[in-house]
């Protein structure tokens, strides 16, 4: 049962878009701690990293988001430099990862908010239902881990927003 974490899975609090988070993604790493195995916990770490390749990554949840982010944030860039228009090719990152109008879907959607904070607010609902997606299926093993860290840190940064009384704060968080 090596790499099975069904008393820490089974511990951890649900966790729903909007909601306040219940704890800080430190707080969790630090509960991982002794119950986790240092390779997996150095993918648990990396969760947050969006800027993740799509071939270096060995973890199979870890390389689906990575390649959907890398489609949303391509998406996003050619959205942007056409508008601009200016050519996107130098700003399009991860040719190894698939293309999808799912993708564009989602960007457009996103673009056509009224509002910077609404279109952020937008892409990471859908990046919480690509999570979801993620999870069918899968109970208690590393997947599930990094899973809740990617919406704790979603939560996390919602809660930074909301708490923040200047826009400074707002644009350090979405940076």
């Amino acid at each position: 049962m090596a790499n099975y974490y069904i008393y820490l899975i089974s511990s951890l609090p649900a966790l729903s878009f909007g909601a306040k988070p219940p704890f800080s993604f430190d707080h969790f790493l630090n509960s991982c701690k002794g119950l986790v195995s240092d390779e997996d916990m150095s993918l648990i770490r990396s969760a947050g990293n969006a800027g993740l390749n799509c071939l270096a990554v060995k973890n199979t949840t870890l390389k689906k988001l990575a390649a959907f982010e890398t489609m949303l944030r391509n998406e996003l860039v050619k959205i942007r430099s056409s508008r601009k228009k200016i050519d996107p090719a130098k700003y399009l990152r991860g040719e190894e990862c698939p293309e999808s109008v799912y993708a564009a879907h989602i960007a457009i959607n996103a673009y056509r908010k009224p509002s910077l904070l609404e279109a952020e607010k937008a892409l990471d609902r859908e990046r919480w239902a690509r999570l979801e997606e993620l999870a069918i299926g899968r109970y208690f093993d590393i997947d599930i881990l990094i899973i809740y860290a990617c919406k704790l840190l979603i939560l996390e940064k919602w809660n930074k927003i909301q708490s923040a009384q200047t826009h400074k704060m707002l644009e350090e968080v979405l940076n």
